[in-house]
């Protein structure tokens, strides 16, 4: 297989506490099943595989503003919900844990992509309008390009989905593929 060290595969908050919303609980096996997909030909065409999560301390030094104000803390560091859904095959990826909804805030995912010399990321996982977007804008800010793999993103709401990808199209901040168009694509 060739190997494609420009890029890497980032996969995002895959938690069981995302997945706890009707919306998203009805998405679960499209996204599951596509993100599967997705690792399996990275790792045969030996793409790296990002699993990035998130995880907050109980001490509140780590809580965003709104946890703050709502003096409600949560994704926890050891809690069941806090886990990577149980269907996604975890093996050969490389944990990242964050705390706010960009991949890039206080995290080595630059360091460790600059190691690696990607200059493009291909995005998968959860949610759209926050944790998916942001990390594409900051990829963009970064200087490394950006694919959303569609059919391996969700939203809480669909038209959130459908308007912030709009969006980072019109910008310029990233492009939009299928699970299939880069599966095929890694296959050669």
């Amino acid at each position: 297989m060739t190997a494609h060290p420009a890029e890497a595969l980032l996969l995002i908050d895959l938690q069981e506490a995302f997945f706890e919303t009707p919306a998203l609980a009805e998405a679960r096996t499209e996204v599951v099943d596509a993100v599967n997909a997705l690792a399996a030909s990275a790792r045969r065409a030996q793409v790296p595989i990002f699993l990035i999560s998130t995880e907050h301390s109980r001490d509140r030094s780590t809580w965003t503003l709104s946890m703050l104000e709502d003096d409600q803390g949560y994704l926890f560091h050891g809690d069941p919900s806090s886990a990577v859904i149980h269907e996604l095959d975890t093996a050969g990826m490389t944990r990242i844990e964050k705390t706010r909804d960009s991949a890039w805030f206080g995290t080595d995912l630059l360091l460790r992509l600059h190691n690696l010399a990607v200059g493009r990321v291909l995005i998968a996982g959860v949610s759209a309008h926050a944790c998916i977007t942001q990390t594409a804008r900051d990829a963009y800010a970064n200087n490394i390009r950006a694919t959303i793999i569609t059919d391996a993103v969700a939203d809480e709401r669909t038209d959130h989905k459908e308007t912030v990808l709009d969006l980072l199209v019109a910008d310029r901040q990233a492009v939009l593929a299928r699970t299939q168009e880069v599966v095929d694509r890694w296959r050669g």
